[in-house]
């Protein structure tokens, strides 16, 4: 990192939090509504989140149980889901993941700039906001970019891509924190740098070319990050 660090770019799910199991039990909650006959396991949930994307996901299901696709509102489904989500949230429960909030102060102290690279949709992004913070999701980040606003979902690069627009930086100003694989390839192939820390469903995947930390605690973070941090 040789140019200084100006923003930290953020995942949302499994990466500020463990929000995983929220969005299952949301899919499964609308499939057993709709009586469509679908119930995602943990193990159907870890295989397909290597789709990103909620629609692509079902889209991908359909696929490999050999169904045709034909008779499904992907669209409706989707949204009714996102919907679900939103409401568990509501519910309370769901905690930031270790780090994430000493981070973020510690960058504000700094004046580095806070932003959000995420396949999710806006509405998830803010219902995590309002659970983990009691906040809107623009009072804690200057830049939110989400799966629902570009063309291609990560590992393309689009999302960073935007993200890195409208921060108005270049990526090697910038910093992307990373919970997946796909989301490593996103931000590699967005020329930013990575630091991942697996989530409870990516534990195991292949994070080669970005650092691998234990958490997001500062102390936790290799010595060039803390060295911009501190």
């Amino acid at each position: 990192m040789s140019a200084p660090l100006r923003a930290l770019i953020f995942d949302v799910d499994g990466t500020l939090a463990e929000t995983e199991e929220a969005h299952r039990q949301a899919f499964n909650d609308i499939f057993a509504r709709e009586r469509l006959g679908w119930h995602w396991s943990r193990e159907d949930y870890r295989r397909l989140l290597k789709t990103t994307g909620g629609k692509e996901r079902m889209r991908a299901f359909i696929a490999e149980t050999g169904q045709s696709g034909e008779g499904y509102d992907i669209a409706a489904l989707h949204a009714a889901k996102t919907a679900r989500y939103v409401e568990i949230l509501e519910k309370g429960g769901l905690a930031l993941r270790d780090g994430v909030a000493a981070l973020m102060a510690a960058a504000r102290a700094r004046g580095i700039r806070l932003a959000i690279a995420t396949t999710t949709s806006r509405p998830n992004v803010e219902a995590l906001c309002r659970c983990c913070w009691g906040k809107e999701a623009a009072e804690l980040f200057d830049v939110i970019a989400a799966g629902d606003e570009v063309a291609a979902k990560k590992p393309a690069p689009d999302v960073y891509t935007l993200a890195l627009r409208r921060l108005g930086l270049a990526a090697e100003e910038t910093l992307a924190l990373e919970d997946s694989r796909n989301g490593v390839l996103s931000a590699q192939a967005a020329g930013i740098a990575v630091l991942v820390t697996p989530s409870v469903y990516t534990e195991g995947e292949d994070f080669a070319g970005a650092d691998l930390v234990p958490s997001l605690a500062p102390t936790d973070l290799p010595l060039r990050v803390r060295a911009a941090l501190c």
